[in-house]
Formats: structure tokens, C-alpha cells, sequence
């Protein structure tokens, strides 16, 4: 199983940007496919995004699509989501989930993915 880390929550101003960070460890496979969802208070899950290890190809939710940006740095296995232009609504917790047997195309589902990491809040405030 995959052990997943984020890092790079915080507060931030509106208009700022976000690098959020997700270190995988603990399996003897490459992570497969990675993804980022974010959960705002009082909302259910969103999909952002999602990054296959074997090819770097990226798919993005709908709602989303132009305003995240995910990536990843195999050798260091870890994945990365970027956003400039933070506005109030992005304030939730972001998530980072992982499975090695899955291949991301189309449609980011949460049901996919057997590794979760714990999240990283970001609040976006002046």
C-alpha cells in the first residue's frame, strides 16, 4: 500500500498562490496514478485532478479545468498541485490519494483510490 504525505497548507491571501506537495512512499510499485480532491466545510469531496506515473498525463475535473496545475517529479515520488489567483473559495481541505493498479483517464473518481493521505487545509483569507 502506498503511504502519502501532504504538505504546503496554510493561510493565504486572496490573489496568492498555492504549491501543495504529496511525497508517496511504502510500496514496492510506482504510485501509479495520483490525484488531488479537495473538501470544503460543509460540502462533499471534489476531484481536481489526476497524474499517471508512467506517462505524466494529466487529466482535470470539468470544474476545475484551467485553474489547478498538477505534476509530479518521479524521482523524488512525489506529486504536486499548483494554483495562482486564490480566491475564498478555495479555502478547504485538500487531499492527496494514490492506487498503483489505477491508470487515470476521463472521469477522477474518489471511489478509485485505495491510498489517502490525511490532507492539508488551506484557508484563504485577508
Amino acid at each position: 500500500q502506498v503511504q502519502l504525505v501532504e504538505s504546503g497548507g496554510g493561510l493565504v491571501q486572496p490573489g496568492g498562490s498555492l504549491r501543495l506537495s504529496c511525497a508517496t512512499s511504502g510500496s514496492t510499485l510506482d504510485y501509479g496514478a495520483a490525484a488531488w480532491f479537495r473538501q470544503a466545510p460543509g460540502k462533499e469531496r471534489e476531484a481536481i485532478s489526476c497524474i499517471n506515473e508512467s506517462d505524466g498525463t494529466t487529466t482535470y475535473a470539468d470544474s476545475v479545468k484551467g485553474r489547478f496545475a498538477i505534476s509530479s517529479d518521479n524521482a523524488k515520488k512525489t506529486v504536486y498541485l499548483q494554483r495562482a489567483s486564490l480566491q475564498p473559495e478555495d479555502t478547504a481541505t485538500y487531499y492527496c490519494a494514490a492506487d498503483p493498479m489505477l491508470y487515470c483517464e476521463g472521469s477522477v473518481n474518489s471511489a478509485d483510490f485505495r491510498s489517502w493521505g490525511q490532507g492539508t487545509r488551506v484557508t484563504v483569507s485577508s
